[in-house]
Parts: C-alpha cells; sequence; structure tokens
C-alpha cells in the first residue's frame, strides 16, 4: 500500500546568489537553498559566496531548519580535479547537505572520497526517462533533477518505475535547449554553458529562412526565446505525480524576487496539504509577474504546446501588461487598465520592437476624469497615465502601443520587510517537561521537536516550602516560555510538582536562558560525513603509445543516404547513420554491408519515457555499433547487453571455451573498430559513447569504460590545451575525437517547424512540414544555421560554418589516440569524398592539418573554442 505523501515529503527548494537572497528565502519559507561559490557552478555571473565562508553558511541554514545544497552543476576539466577535490573536502566538514553535479566523472571522485556525502544529479545531466535515473544508482545518488522538458505523465513515470526522488523547476527562466546539450554561447560568445556562463544566445533575434528563402513573420524575430515558466496553479498536480522537490530558478535574481516567488509557492503547497487549495489569485499571479516575467507558461509540464512556449516578440521581462495607449496627451497618454496601477509605479511602453530604445519611466500621477487619484486606479478604469516630466518622450510614444508596469516600490517594500528585520525569520515548537519537590533541585528537560533534541537543565539551587504563592503551571509557562528573540515558542509544558514549592524567579530565568542557549548552538552543529584522503590522479598514470602516420583510422558520421553511398566507397574504417528517421535505416545497412563497412547507427541524444521501442528498432536491425547519447540509453543497452550474453551463456550451457577462442574475444574487445558482421552473425554491437555524455576529464573516461562503453568520444566544451591534459591522464585507446563538424548547438524539444510552419501545437497536428521543408535561423551578422528534426521530433541547430581540428592531428597522435570522426551534415557525395582524402592524407603525413581547414575553408578549431596549446 502507498504511504500518504505528508507535508514535510515536499520541499521547496529557493535560489540565492547573495546572503540578501539566502535570508529572503528562509524568511519566506523555503526548506532547502541552492547556493554556488565563485568557482564550479552553474551561474558563474551570479554574486556567488566563497568557499571559506561555507561554514558559516550552513551553519546560518541550519540554524532555522533549512537544508543547503551546493551547486557543482558544470564540467570539470582535468586541471581543475584537484580544485574540485579541495571544494569538496569543504563541502564534507561544513556539512553542506548536498552537491548537485553535472560531471559524472565528478560524481565518481566525490564517492572515492565519501561513500554517504549526499550527491544530487543535476539537470545539466540531461535526465529524462526512468533509465537515465536507473543509470545514476550505482553512485548512490540522493535524488534526480530531471530535465525541464519532461511532463507531468512522464513525471509520474519516471519516480514510479525508478523510484527516486525527483526535484522538478516549478518556476523562473527556461532554457530552449536541454540542460547541459547546449553549445552555442561558447561557439559564438565564448561563454560555455557547461560552464555556468550562458550568454542567452536563445535570447537573440533571428530570421527564419525557408529552403534558402526569408520567411517573412512581422513582429515575430526572437524564435528561439521561451516564455517563464510558472507552475503555481498546478501544484496539486505536482504533488501528486511524485515531485518531491520544488524548484525555483533565480540565482541571479534580485531578494525581492526571491522573497515574493517562495512567499507564494509556500502558500499554494501549505494550502494544498490543508485542504484550502483554490489555486492562485489573480493578485498573485501579478505580483510574480511583477517580479520577473517574458510571459507565464506551464513550459512542458502539461505536454507540449510550441504556440504556448515562445511568443517570440520579446526576449526580455516585462511585468504586468496594463493595456494599450489610447490617447496621446500633452503630458500622459490615456489607457483603458488591465491591471491596478498607482503614483510611483514604473511604466514602459512597447511599440513592438524592442531592439530600438523603449520609452519608460516613473508614473507621477493617476488621474480619473480629470480628478488626480490618491490611492490605486482598479482594473476596467479608463484613467490618464502620467509619466515623471524628463522620464518618457511622449512623441515617441503611439496610439497602440502596450503598456507595462515595470516596476512596483510598495511590493518590493513589502518583500523587503519580510527579510530586513531584527526578528527570528522563523520560530520552533519547544516542549518543556518540569519535576520538583522540596529541598531537590527543580529538574527541567527541554525538547528541540523539529530538531528532536532534548536537554536537561537543573536549578542550581534547591526548592524551598512556599510561605505564600507557590509555583504552578501557569506561573512556570510564564517564565519558562519567555523565549521573544529566540527561535523558539513554548507550545507544551507539562510539570509535575509534589508540595507548595518556589524557586526565585531569576533562578527559572536563568534555568530558561541556559537551556535556550544550549539548544540553539546544537541546531548549526553540521551532519558528520565519512571522508577518505584519495589521490584525484591515482590509477591515471597511463602510457601511451604514440600512432605512426598512417596507423591510425577516419570513421564518417552521415546524415544523408547520398553521403553514407559515396563513403561506403573511401577507405573510412566504420560509417555511422545519424538519420532523422529510423525508417532510413535499412538503406543504409544495405549500403553498408553490400561494401562491406561496418555500420554504427545513431541514438537520438535525449530518451524520455516510452521511447525504448527505437532502441529496440536499432538493435533488430543488427548494427555493428550503435553511438548512444545520452545515459538513458545506455542504460537500455547495458541491460540489453546483459540479457544477451546471459541467453549466450545458456546457449553454451557447461561448455567451456578453448584458450584460443579466449584469446580471440579478448583481441576482438580491443578492436579500435568493428570489424563489419557477417551475414547471420548475431553479435552484440559495439557501444560507443557520443560528445552528449559530456566527457571532460579522465575520470569520467574511467567511469564509462566501466560502464561498458568501447569508445567515448570527448566533450566538445574541450579546447586544445583542456583536450591534451585530458589525453595525458586517460587511456587514449578507447577515445575517438571528432576532427571535422558543423557544431550542433541548440538541441530542444521546442520545434521551429512546427511553431512558425503549421497551424499546429505538436507533432500530432502539425502536418509534419520537416519532411517538406529545410529550415535554417539567419543571426544577426547575416549567417544561416541550418535546423534539423530528429525521430523524436526534437530540434537541433548547426552552426552554419565547419570547424576542423585537423592542425592538432600530430599532437593527438603522439598521445595514443588512434581513430578520428568527421560529420557531415548536407555534403555532396562529391564533398563527401574531398573530406575523406584530405583527412585520410594529413594522418598519413601526406599534407599538414593546416593545408586540411584551409582547403576545405573552415573554421580552425576544436570543439567550441580556438583555445592554445601553452604546455
Amino acid at each position: 500500500m502507498t504511504r500518504e505523501i505528508q507535508r514535510e515529503d515536499i520541499e521547496l527548494l529557493a535560489p540565492a546568489g547573495d546572503w540578501d537572497c539566502m535570508r529572503a528565502a528562509v524568511a519566506n519559507g523555503a526548506d532547502a537553498i541552492f547556493f554556488g561559490v565563485e568557482k564550479f557552478n552553474a551561474r558563474a555571473r551570479a554574486n556567488n559566496f566563497r568557499m571559506d565562508e561555507l561554514p558559516e553558511i550552513m551553519a546560518f541554514l541550519h540554524s532555522y531548519g533549512v537544508k543547503g545544497f551546493l551547486t557543482f552543476n558544470i564540467l570539470v576539466f582535468e586541471d581543475e580535479l584537484r580544485d574540485a577535490q579541495q571544494l569538496i573536502d569543504a563541502c564534507i566538514d561544513a556539512g553542506v547537505d548536498a552537491v548537485i553535479v553535472q560531471d559524472l566523472g565528478l560524481v565518481k571522485l566525490i564517492r572515492e572520497m565519501s561513500p554517504d556525502f549526499p550527491i544530487h544529479g543535476s539537470t545539466q545531466m540531461t535526465i529524462t526517462s526512468p533509465e537515465a535515473a536507473e543509470f545514476t544508482k550505482p553512485f548512490g545518488m540522493e535524488r534526480v533533477v530531471l530535465g525541464r522538458e519532461n511532463n507531468l505523465k512522464q513525471i509520474q513515470k519516471i519516480g514510479e518505475i525508478a523510484k527516486v526522488p525527483m526535484e522538478v523547476f516549478v518556476h523562473g527562466a527556461l532554457c530552449v535547449s536541454y540542460s547541459g546539450q547546449c553549445l552555442t554561447s561558447e561557439m559564438w560568445g565564448g561563454r560555455s554553458a557547461n560552464r555556468g556562463e550562458c550568454a542567452q544566445a536563445c535570447r537573440l533575434p533571428y530570421d527564419m529562412m525557408v529552403d534558402g528563402e526569408h520567411q517573412p513573420m512581422g513582429d515575430i524575430t526572437y524564435l528561439l526565446s521561451p516564455k517563464d515558466l510558472a507552475a503555481i496553479d498546478i501544484v496539486p498536480e505536482l504533488i501528486e505525480a511524485g515531485v518531491t522537490s520544488f524548484k525555483i530558478e533565480g540565482r541571479m535574481k534580485q531578494p525581492e524576487y526571491v522573497a515574493n516567488v517562495v512567499s507564494k509557492y509556500r502558500k499554494a503547497i501549505d494550502d494544498y496539504f490543508d485542504g484550502t487549495w483554490t489555486g492562485p489569485s489573480k493578485e498573485e499571479v501579478r505580483e510574480l509577474q511583477q517580479s520577473f516575467s517574458r510571459g507565464f507558461t506551464h513550459g512542458f509540464l502539461s505536454g507540449t504546446n510550441n504556440k504556448q512556449l515562445v511568443d517570440g516578440t520579446f526576449p526580455k521581462s516585462r511585468g504586468v501588461y496594463l493595456g494599450r495607449v489610447e490617447q496621446v496627451l500633452r503630458d500622459g497618454v490615456v489607457c483603458k487598465l488591465e491591471a491596478p496601477l498607482k503614483r510611483g509605479d514604473g511604466i514602459g511602453f512597447d511599440a513592438g520592437d524592442p531592439t530600438q530604445k523603449e520609452e519608460g519611466g516613473r508614473v507621477y500621477d493617476v488621474r480619473r476624469k480629470g480628478v488626480k487619484l490618491e490611492g490605486e486606479a482598479e482594473e476596467g478604469w479608463i484613467v490618464d497615465i502620467v509619466p515623471g516630466r524628463n522620464d518618457v518622450n511622449l512623441r515617441r510614444v503611439k496610439v497602440g502601443d502596450r503598456i507595462w508596469k515595470t516596476s512596483d516600490q510598495a511590493l518590493d517594500k513589502r518583500m523587503r520587510a519580510t527579510f530586513e528585520t531584527e526578528k527570528p525569520y522563523r520560530v520552533f515548537p519547544m516542549h518543556i517537561r518540569v519535576e520538583g519537590r522540596v529541598g531537590e533541585p527543580l529538574k527541567t528537560w527541554w525538547t528541540d521537536v523539529q530538531k528532536g533534541t532534548t536537554i536537561q537543565v537543573d536549578s542550581e539551587l534547591l526548592l524551598e516550602e512556599a510561605q505564600k504563592r507557590p509555583m504552578d503551571r501557569e506561573l512556570l509557562e510564564e517564565q519558562l516560555g519567555r523565549l521573544g528573540g529566540t527561535v523558539y515558542q513554548l507550545e507544551q509544558l507539562d510539570a509535575k510538582l509534589e508540595g507548595s514549592v518556589i524557586v526565585p524567579m531569576r533562578e527559572l530565568n536563568a534555568i530558561r536562558r541556559r537551556a535556550v542557549e544550549h539548544l540553539a548552538g546544537e541546531r548549526p552543529k553540521p551532519p558528520v560525513y565519512v571522508k577518505h584522503d584519495v589521490d584525484v590522479l591515482a590509477g591515471a598514470g597511463v602510457q601511451h603509445t604514440a600512432v605512426p602516420f598512417g596507423g591510425a583510422q577516419l570513421t564518417a558520421l552521415c546524415r544523408t543516404l547520398e553521403q553514407v553511398q559515396a563513403a561506403v566507397l573511401t577507405d573510412v574504417a566504420l560509417i555511422y547513420a545519424d538519420f532523422e528517421f529510423i525508417k532510413q535505416f535499412p538503406a543504409a545497412i544495405e549500403a553498408c554491408r553490400a561494401a562491406g563497412k561496418p555500420i554504427a547507427l545513431v541514438t537520438p541524444r535525449i530518451h524520455m519515457p516510452n521511447e525504448n521501442g527505437y532502441h529496440r528498432n536499432i538493435l533488430n536491425l543488427k548494427p555493428d555499433a550503435v553511438l548512444i547519447r545520452n545515459t538513458g540509453a545506455l542504460h537500455y543497452y547495458q541491460q540489453a547487453k546483459a540479457e544477451w550474453e546471459l541467453k549466450r551463456a545458456e546457449a553454451s550451457a557447461a561448455v567451456l571455451p578453448s584458450d584460443e577462442i579466449i584469446a580471440e574475444a579478448a583481441d576482438n574487445s580491443n578492436l579500435a573498430i568493428c570489424p563489419p558482421k557477417p551475414m547471420g552473425d548475431d553479435s552484440f554491437p559495439q557501444l560507443i559513447g557520443d560528445f552528449s555524455l559530456n566527457v571532460a576529464n579522465h575520470k569520467t573516461v574511467q567511469l564509462f569504460a566501466e560502464a561498458g562503453l568501447d569508445r567515448i568520444t570527448p566533450s566538445y566544451d574541450l579546447n586544445i590545451q583542456q583536450m591534451v591534459d585530458m589525453l595525458r591522464h586517460a587511456d587514449t585507446s578507447k577515445l575517438e575525437i571528432v576532427i571535422h563538424q558543423h557544431l550542433p548547438m541548440f538541441h530542444t524539444e521546442h520545434c521551429v517547424y512546427c511553431t512558425f510552419l503549421s497551424e499546429g501545437t505538436d507533432y500530432t497536428n502539425c502536418g509534419r512540414p520537416c519532411e517538406e521543408h529545410n529550415v535554417s535561423l539567419r543571426d544577426r551578422i547575416g549567417m544561416s544555421h541550418p535546423v534539423r528534426v530528429d525521430e523524436g521530433c526534437r530540434n537541433t541547430v548547426y552552426n552554419a560554418i565547419e570547424q576542423s581540428g585537423s592542425e592538432y592531428l600530430p599532437n593527438f597522435l603522439e598521445l595514443g589516440v588512434d581513430s578520428y570522426r568527421i560529420e557531415f551534415l548536407e555534403e555532396t557525395a562529391e564533398q563527401v569524398n574531398q573530406v575523406i582524402d584530405l583527412y585520410n592524407r594529413s594522418l598519413c603525413g601526406e599534407i599538414s592539418g593546416t593545408q586540411v581547414w584551409r582547403m576545405l575553408k573552415a573554421t580552425n578549431q576544436l570543439g567550441v573554442t580556438r583555445g592554445q596549446l601553452v604546455k
């Protein structure tokens, strides 16, 4: 029988970018706070805290019964592992309640350091299926933060199957790309989202190009800029779907925002458990919009609706919509209000082009029928809005312009009052038991109910017989219950006094002070974790055998059948088929089999509940290898391989293999690239991990090798120096480097084909315009970036210009890397042949890497940043 959900099962998790935000969150009812320190977190531009503040932070939070989670949700490069270890060490000592981690190599390191220190799998891990959650279980993760793209039904299914605590974003900014799968910021701005420096390329304007022609979109230019998530009206559904932690985004927001949003969700959760849930009021929603809003949406929680996710007309916070300009006056404008307004509020005029300077300022006066209003003008009133004399150039304001209330000083003041106070932010129930008789000390037991701590404090003076007014329960309640200014309030007092006894009032006061001091001193004490001293580089002393020119192999990833048919005629060692639709795979396999080439089929980047049929189909097609792009798919193939090995063992029951067979199996397991399968061969395909697994250090290489991957592709976040640093400590015989590609920048559940080329809202009613048209997004400098669709209707935006790491081939060969991949996008058969020929010649030492990228007119760059090799 399933236990009924209790209030204490649900956690309200708030952001804090500085001390004021942390105080605001605690004062307004957060159960836990997530925060970052100056290094290693996904909000590098937030104020952040310092590592040496960790003990103070945790003491403050624990004194109020609040948990503190440190965000460590970025990739860790090889030369940063020792610093990462130092920070984890400080977290363990300070009693941090958990670290939120993206990098699986860091997870491995933490588990080596401590078997019981809590780890939360970040949304940057792209955990979106039961299988992806299951993949984390061997590492003892306490919870997973699901991708923002999961809907309520999927969330419930993940919880039912994987049975792990689930943290879900319920409010704040939405990333258009899957978290952990966005390379755009670093590609275009040198600031990696996987390193906490997102430059918000999704908030920029783009032109839509359809089949090479510009598609006019009117005032819709922000094609990738989502509205903000606000799930406050579906709190009951989230609780009943099994969400255990309600996460509010916003570590770069102001403390007034934190106070406002936390207080609203605190009330919503409490109302649900109190049985008084009616949903948020119109005023509550307006106050949430006032703090920050690009327009509110449920995101994907209520299912995919591409039309509702993106407005497309503006990329920034607007606030509360007031109405449109009906008339421009000499000193102001006339507007029929759709929300309340008063003097002192901030307003902005929206003419429909956010790229131009917008007029705005403070409201100086509000008039109704010529009369100045001292109070608030109500919704539905027709009023004159008079801005400050020098705030707004009314000549630039036109009839029809939208008006937004951009700030509310009274709301901000009310929010600040919640945490700018000398009073304790919250108080906890105290139970007191008192016993006494004449001639003995007064014995008292004090229990901090929330903490579960009980202490005994006895009087220093002995009880005497009372001559006048003896002590009774009421007097004890009055004296011992004077707990103002502390974090306690008396909830219950039990007294067992024998006879008429008394002790001086000062003695009762002294007992109270000692008890409170002792109990309050217990609250901040950190939890104690097991901690081991470990060497980050233990087991990383790898001896590399340099690969000579002509000793390495080239593989080719193809995205069209024409490319496959061209590639099979070259001497590439393996062909990857990465097609938009699985129905295209059989023709690619047929072409490879006919040419005697091994073929790998490529999984989608994302793995959602109920999508295992795709992977069953891949296995049914019997490829030589599978290129795996997410941990959910990896878990599926782990299970499938285990079942295959069990069946094979049963089939050959009690028949031991010969020494020759054992030796051959060992040789095959070390093959750089799998040989093509003969007809009828039912061997299990090799498993190759792609760049999207975010391998950035040797620890992550080790983890995925132990998880059963035969080959591993390093992350695109690595520049040349970071790549070389990792290769020096990794088993390079396990690695394949992508040396030529159009970088995949955004990978998103949001479909621009559906949103802007159809009347539909999702794949069920869009009419599949992706099968008839090719879309690209043209940026501000005129580059058109292709948008491609996968089987799950997810979009990938590729960089317009291909890039080449050919210049670094000698460095990689020297470090023992013997497999290199080139990836095609829209190339013709002729271009496929040219590219393969140039790279083959470079690997044989016939031409330099510099000649390769210059002849191809490619960008000379490895991964997302140029970088320099300095050591």
